[in-house]
């Protein structure tokens, strides 16, 4: 019992002088092992009990000096490393400034899209970058003979999947599980064939908005896209409705945002004054019927809108190919993450 009380007394010292009261505690002259024979009434004891007795308690002093002494050169080790850290540190060098790092600009408008549709009570559904021929396409009544199947627009893998073009390819997806009434947002990263300059990039982030019920019009569509525009740029917007084309809608429109870099005169980023913004328009009736929906009950309103565009419009950022660079000083702009 004397050697378990003693480890564990030797195992919270943590520093010379405690580890000296611990010596004195088990053998200075009344320490606890020193006394173990004074207490003991040796006249009851035969000579070989003596004996037995005498080896044993010569066995725990050793014991009990190998262990305290073990003790003192561990924290002899510890203290001296301690005063070599210290010594080794310059108290007169500046200080290094930490970056705490930022969001990327695309994240921070996702994150503000996100919390905006959910107040308008979207939920927000994740899809695969890596989509079947058939939700990228033909679900959404684009048919093989399209020309968005083309090399110059699509990477295709293996086995009939392509990197997704845009994330309009999670709407029957979102029919078939959910059913309806159903209001979604499917924002993600997109992929297209296409030559890079300031306002084109292969890779772009998109959401795609989704609403299905009985009765919704375009007023409910423009009702959504006045209240988005608004909450993000938190002013007054100039934007254009024009008609459209767009496979998986009927009717199509345009919304186009008046340029916020040159007021609509015209520049390297928006060519005529007008950035295309939103493609938006009626859900065709195939595509609900490819999410199990019946047209003649139910209708709704699909959009696709450019995050990364949008981006550009928020933060004041001329060229697309910033985003995707990888360099660190165009990230540093942005407000640190506390």
């Amino acid at each position: 019992m004397t050697k378990q009380l003693l480890l564990a007394d030797l195992e919270t010292a943590a520093t010379m002088e405690s580890i000296e009261q611990i010596r004195i505690k088990y053998l200075g002259r009344k320490g606890l092992i020193t006394n173990l024979a004074k207490e003991t009434d040796f006249s009851k004891f035969s000579q070989e009990e003596k004996k037995s007795f005498g080896q044993k308690l010569n066995e725990l002093k050793i014991f009990a000096t190998e262990q305290i002494e073990k003790a003192f050169e561990r924290v002899k080790d510890l203290e001296s490393g301690a005063v070599k850290m210290v010594r080794l540190v310059d108290l007169t060098v500046p200080g290094s400034v930490r970056s705490l790092g930022s969001m990327h600009p695309i994240t921070m408008v996702q994150l503000e899209l996100e919390q905006i549709f959910e107040g308008m009570g979207f939920a927000v559904l994740d899809s695969p970058e890596i989509e079947t021929e058939f939700n990228n396409f033909e679900a959404i009544n684009i048919p093989k003979d399209h020309p968005a199947r083309d090399m110059q627009d699509t990477f295709w893998l293996k086995n009939d999947l392509v990197l997704r073009t845009h994330t309009s390819a999670n709407q029957v997806r979102t029919l078939l599980r959910f059913g309806v009434p159903v209001r979604a947002i499917f924002p993600g990263r997109c992929f297209r064939y296409e030559s890079i300059d300031p306002s084109h990039e292969n890779t772009f982030y998109q959401s795609e908005g989704l609403m299905v019920d009985e009765n919704v019009s375009v007023a409910n569509l423009i009702g959504v896209m006045k209240t988005l525009l608004s909450e993000i740029f938190r002013r007054d917007v100039k934007v254009r409705l024009r008609p459209g084309f767009f496979p998986f809608v009927e009717p199509g429109f345009e919304l186009d945002l008046n340029c916020m870099f040159c007021g609509g005169v015209g520049c390297s980023t928006c060519g005529d004054g007008w950035i295309e913004l939103i493609p938006c328009g009626l859900v065709h009736p195939s595509v609900l019927e490819f999410g199990g929906i019946d047209p003649k009950r139910y209708s709704g309103f699909a959009f696709g809108l450019g995050l990364t565009r949008l981006a550009m419009m928020r933060f004041g950022i001329r060229d697309i190919r910033h985003f995707n660079s990888g360099d660190v000083r165009f990230y540093e702009q942005f407000a640190p993450i506390l």
